[in-house]
């Protein structure tokens, strides 16, 4: 039967052992009852006092007032213990380290409040908000378009844009996304600076130009719309043309490397070619100027020697004359290969020198090969040669 059931002897059943509910202050079986909670919460609040100054001591006044006194001011006790707790835990969440890279900028219900260096700081939480931003960090930010020349040609163009946070308070504050304010001012930038520049330019040689321009048109810009960025470089990585025609602006490009590698080889022709004609016009002028030496001495020397000839003559007439004659002929005979010999009688023999003549008779075969006689043959060109002689000679007597 259960112990609450009607009829049954509940009161003797009690599951808290408790028996009789009138005697919970008796001291036998029936204190079995369960813990009083606020007997509990007494000891607590006791123990509590005890530690921060005994305040929960019991006075010597009555028993009725004694309880009540107890119990207000273990209340009290408690409520500040909670409240120191609970401000402890406050305050300790307002402590928070900056590294030396950040600076932090404090918001303060919302509005700027300072910014913060590195280190150990505290801030109350819930009233302040720190943002934590890195100004060392050098971030990178790419950006490739298709753009129109000056001269109305299309080029794609593509550029890495780095940049530092200089101002925190900008950056966090002036600007909801500087980011991509960044984005949207590098292209503006880059479409007027590549609309104010021939394309052949963008292609070879003006990319650095090109560059330096970008950077300091957009560093204007970030400054003026207070962004907090320092642009840092501005690197155009590449710039082509489209794809569509690439292969027809490959072209064009290596036609005009070879028109410049062309000029360079024409340059290099001249520059050898002048100084060789300059030292050749100068070597012929330095000849000139000898011959004119020479022919002047020369005519000097032979005016002088006719002279001294014409003082001889005058002297000596006859053997000056047979002198002359003889140095005349032995000149011009000694370069002629034919002699001519003066006979008696009127009748002048004319020598043939035949190894002579058969060094200039061509030889069929080596040309250069030596030419050689025996006795017969030129026993035989000799003959043939006297009979010719001789019928000259008997031609010229009859004709006499």
């Amino acid at each position: 039967m259960a112990w609450n059931e009607p009829g049954g002897n509940g009161n003797n059943q009690d599951p808290w052992g408790s028996g009789n509910n009138n005697n919970r202050g008796g001291k036998g079986g029936g204190d079995q009852g369960p813990p009083d909670l606020d007997e509990a919460l007494r000891k607590l609040q006791d123990k509590l006092n005890g530690i921060f100054g005994g305040a929960g001591k019991k006075s010597s006044g009555g028993p009725g007032g004694d309880g009540g006194g107890a119990g207000s001011t273990s209340g009290a006790g408690f409520f500040w213990v909670i409240v120191l707790v609970a401000v402890l835990i406050w305050a300790g969440m307002g402590v928070y380290t900056v590294d030396q890279q950040e600076r932090g900028v404090v918001l303060r219900l919302g509005k700027y409040h300072e910014t913060v260096g590195p280190g150990l700081q505290w801030n109350p939480p819930m009233i302040d908000v720190v943002v934590p931003i890195n100004v060392t960090r050098l971030r990178t930010r790419d950006h490739r378009a298709l753009m129109l020349t000056k001269d109305e040609n299309i080029v794609d163009v593509e550029m890495t844009v780095q940049y530092l946070i200089s101002d925190t308070r900008n950056f966090v504050l002036t600007v909801r996304d500087p980011e991509a304010s960044l984005s949207h001012a590098a292209e503006s930038a880059l479409r007027h600076v590549v609309g104010s520049t021939n394309m052949h330019s963008i292609l070879t040689q003006g990319r650095e130009a090109l560059s330096v321009q970008v950077q300091d048109r957009l560093q204007n810009y970030m400054t003026e719309y207070g962004t907090g960025l320092q642009i840092s470089k501005v690197n155009i990585k590449e710039a082509k043309a489209p794809n569509q025609v690439q292969d027809a602006f490959d072209d064009v490009i290596k036609a005009r490397e070879d028109e410049q590698r062309v000029k360079n080889e024409a340059e290099s022709y001249a520059n050898g070619i002048i100084p060789e004609a300059r030292g050749l016009a100068q070597r012929i002028l330095e000849e000139a100027s000898a011959y004119r030496e020479q022919v002047v001495a020369r005519s000097q020397g032979d005016a002088k020697r006719f002279t001294a000839l014409l003082t001889e003559y005058e002297k000596a007439p006859d053997v000056t004359r047979e002198r002359l004659y003889l140095d005349t002929m032995q000149e011009v005979l000694a370069q002629n290969p034919k002699v001519l010999l003066d006979v008696e009688g009127g009748n002048n023999m004319m020598y043939l020198p035949l190894d002579k003549i058969m060094q200039n008779r061509p030889v069929s075969g080596n040309v250069n090969a030596p030419v050689r006689l025996d006795s017969q043959s030129l026993r035989d060109v000799t003959d043939q040669v006297v009979d010719q002689l001789r019928q000259r000679q008997g031609t010229r007597r009859e004709g006499r």
